[in-house]
């Protein structure tokens, strides 16, 4: 058996692992690179191994595992896709607005002429992303079902409504991959389960260099929420569309019911793929470690924008507001005309809740920039310019041991994947250091044997 690392091996985003079996080959995620100017480029690249697979199994929706997948489809896949129902039909929401957000992003380049070809192209088109999108296959987590000559069991980690781990096993070698694993207190999503048993592991490491703060990030947000109304401002929060939206509209909901923030003080969701990815987590509700009247009062008095109109004017309004729009690093989307009006202006508030990758505009926003690029143009920053680090949906260094603590023994190769260089290379050292075992952190497109 081989594996080849086609992404997330020198960076966070673009999780590609594709396992050679000797008779078939399964590709593990099929993520959109973000960040880098050097690792977005990739994504037009299609590389020599993938034009050859024969399935692909996705841990999760989110667009770094799965953004890719229009674009496989685009070069000629037409094999089965699998993951768990809840994926499939998150992903369906994610991968139609990525289409969507192509084609829009080409042709504003095409109109106002930014870009650097003669003719700006979508990576893909919404075409692209519905045939993608028929190839799926519901997997039910914790059922082993045959795949491409193996048997792919997923197990459920949190993070994020259908993620779950990928364990592969065929003529008694087993290899795990975590995808992306939860925290054990997030605010949504239960405690991530756990496999016993792995020959060979594929462990993330997004957050492997730190611990998450012990301060209630509800709390500091309530205080960044109550100073910028003070001084007659908005709160701006980028958030990401699945999984952090829902969160950020809980944790605003009980900071209303409690009167820690203004009761009256409008909420507006910005965003489309949020309101439809809220309503599949109300359908879920089952899936959420809260209770359903919570999960069905999410949207309780927020107020819904839906036309591109309505955004218009809500970024010319001049009342204090709480607005929620996509995308959560600030990469695309309606985000980016809140962020140009507001940005300019000292009374507001920027508030990044998450992960932010190098090289995206919240990531140079949160390192302190005073100014960015939005469509073409530089916008000065003058407003207050926030991170919540205690929305995160991903384990820390120490939870990720934790998680890994359960296994019966030591993989013979475990492989650190899915992190900044220094998160990688530091939690290697965690794993070598506190549990002996021999772990490395591969390079990109390198192969190894198992």
């Amino acid at each position: 058996m081989k594996l080849q690392f086609l992404g997330a091996a020198d960076g966070v985003t673009g999780s590609r692992h594709l396992v050679d079996t000797g008779t078939a080959r399964i590709l593990l995620d099929c993520g959109l690179f973000q960040g880098w100017k050097l690792h977005r480029e990739r994504n037009w690249v299609m590389p020599e191994a993938l034009k050859k697979v024969d399935a692909v199994v996705l841990s999760h929706a989110h667009l770094d595992h799965s953004g890719w997948l229009p674009a496989l489809v685009k070069n000629g896949y037409r094999g089965p896709i699998h993951a768990s129902p809840a994926t499939c039909e998150l992903a369906r929401v994610l991968l139609l607005d990525a289409a969507h957000l192509q084609e829009e992003d080409a042709r504003r380049a095409n109109r106002y002429g930014y870009s650097r070809h003669v003719k700006a192209l979508p990576l893909y088109t919404r075409r692209d992303a519905e045939r993608a999108l028929s190839q799926f296959v519901p997997l039910a987590p914790g059922r082993a079902r045959a795949i491409a000559g193996s048997l792919v069991t997923l197990t459920p980690v949190g993070h994020l409504l259908g993620a779950c781990s990928v364990t592969l096993a065929q003529g008694g070698f087993k290899l795990v991959f975590s995808g992306d694993v939860g925290r054990e207190h997030d605010l949504l999503m239960p405690p991530p389960q756990w496999v016993d048993e792995a020959d060979a592991m594929i462990i993330e490491s997004t957050y492997g260099n730190r611990l998450h703060p012990t301060e209630d990030g509800a709390a500091r947000l309530a205080e960044i929420i109550n100073r910028t109304v003070r001084r007659g401002g908005s709160v701006l929060l980028p958030t990401f569309a699945v999984g952090r939206a829902q969160a950020l509209l809980l944790a605003l909901q009980r900071l209303k019911l409690a009167r820690l923030i203004p009761p009256e003080l409008p909420i507006f969701l910005d965003s489309p793929m949020a309101q439809q990815a809220t309503a599949l987590y109300q359908h879920h509700a089952g899936l959420l470690r809260v209770a359903p009247r919570e999960v069905r009062g999410l949207t309780d008095g927020v107020r819904m924008v839906t036309t591109v109109q309505q955004s218009i004017r809500l970024a010319a309004a001049r009342f204090p507001a709480i607005v929620l729009s996509a995308s959560g690093m600030a990469t695309g989307g309606r985000v980016l005309h809140h962020l140009k009006a507001m940005a300019p202006e000292p009374r507001h508030a920027v508030v990044f809740a998450g992960f932010q990758v190098g090289g995206s505009r919240g990531a140079k926003l949160v390192a302190g920039d005073r100014e960015v690029k939005i469509h073409g143009e530089m916008v000065p920053v003058r407003a207050e310019v926030q991170q919540l680090e205690g929305f995160s949906g991903h384990a820390d260094r120490d939870e990720l041991v934790a998680w890994l603590r359960h296994l019966k023994r030591a993989p013979q190769q475990t492989f650190v994947v899915h992190g900044e260089p220094d998160a990688a290379d530091a939690l290697r050292a965690t794993l070598k250091n506190q549990l002996g075992w021999a772990a490395r952190v591969p390079e990109y497109g390198e192969t190894v044997t198992l």
